[in-house]
């Protein structure tokens, strides 16, 4: 049986000198005329590609843009939140000079006010637990010439007594302590009661109790100024305590009590003055006034 004669050329060299002899025509169309068969053939399969190279071309430039966009988005940002927060540190300060300045002249004219009175201002620096300043601590002592038993105000009113004194620095108990008695005054109709500090009624309407007020022309009312009185044991005459703010009478039909706004903000206490004088008078039944 006879083999077959292998041919002289190889599959693989046929179809070389097939592409050369094809890309020798597609180069001579394309010189010849850009019109020619060829080129229409050819512009068919690379407008499309070219296309989608000009599609990719421009998505990733837009990628690119809105990536820096972004960036120069996040640096704006980064550069207003500084400026925010120099703008409210400046407000912050601002606003500490104003409360300053208010306290300035409130101390001012509480000043004015008792200017007949040896004062010094002091700062509140402590106080008991609790949302009230019922007990607080200030910085000034026997250095500063304070004794137990001077009267202390604030907002232009009553605050409280000092109970304890050490060299550069003093305790205060207000007028809303539990402990706290004082005897006192309707100013407008100048009949006596005795104003009570209770922790209960500060937390339940911020307000303290007065009673055994002795409103026998019935003029007593809603709004009128209560005031320590001349017979106070050791507050001094005259200072303002609070307004009356409802009243009714008491079993025995001879008396009134009610409740009293404090002038004093005994939630915020920062800066009081002491009257450098006492008042300190032992009554007849043994006991000392607000003690």
């Amino acid at each position: 049986m006879r083999r077959k004669k292998k041919s002289k050329f190889p599959a693989k060299y046929v179809l070389l000198i097939m592409t050369l002899l094809c890309a020798v025509i597609i180069g001579c169309s394309l010189k010849a005329s850009e019109t020619g068969p060829v080129s229409t053939a050819a512009g068919s399969v690379i407008a499309p590609m070219q296309k989608g190279v000009n599609k990719l071309g421009s998505a990733l430039t837009n990628v690119r843009n809105h990536l820096q966009s972004k960036k120069s988005l996040e640096t704006e940002n980064e550069q207003l939140r500084e400026q925010l927060a120099d703008a409210q540190a400046s407000l912050n300060q601002v606003q500490l000079n104003q409360e300053e300045l208010d306290n300035l002249k409130k101390l001012y004219q509480m000043d004015q006010t008792y200017a007949d009175y040896e004062k010094v201002a002091a700062n509140v620096i402590g106080k008991d637990a609790g949302n009230w300043f019922s007990v607080f601590l200030i910085d000034r002592g026997s250095n500063d010439g304070i004794s137990v038993g001077m009267n202390v105000l604030a907002d232009g009113g009553l605050a409280g007594i000092v109970t304890q004194v050490g060299p550069n620095y003093a305790k205060v108990r207000s007028i809303i302590d539990d402990n706290s008695n004082v005897s006192a005054k309707n100013l407008s109709t100048s009949d006596l009661c005795i104003v009570s500090g209770s922790l209960k009624s500060m937390n339940e309407s911020s307000q303290i109790d007065f009673d055994d007020l002795r409103d026998k022309d019935g003029q007593a009312k809603v709004g009128d100024q209560i005031v320590t009185s001349n017979i106070s044991d050791m507050f001094l005459e005259g200072i303002p305590i609070g307004y009356i703010t409802d009243i009714q009478t008491d079993s025995n039909n001879l008396t009134k009590s009610g409740h009293i706004a404090t002038i004093v903000d005994f939630e915020h206490l920062s800066d009081v003055f002491v009257i450098l004088q006492t008042k300190d008078v032992t009554d007849t039944t043994g006991t000392t006034e607000g003690e």
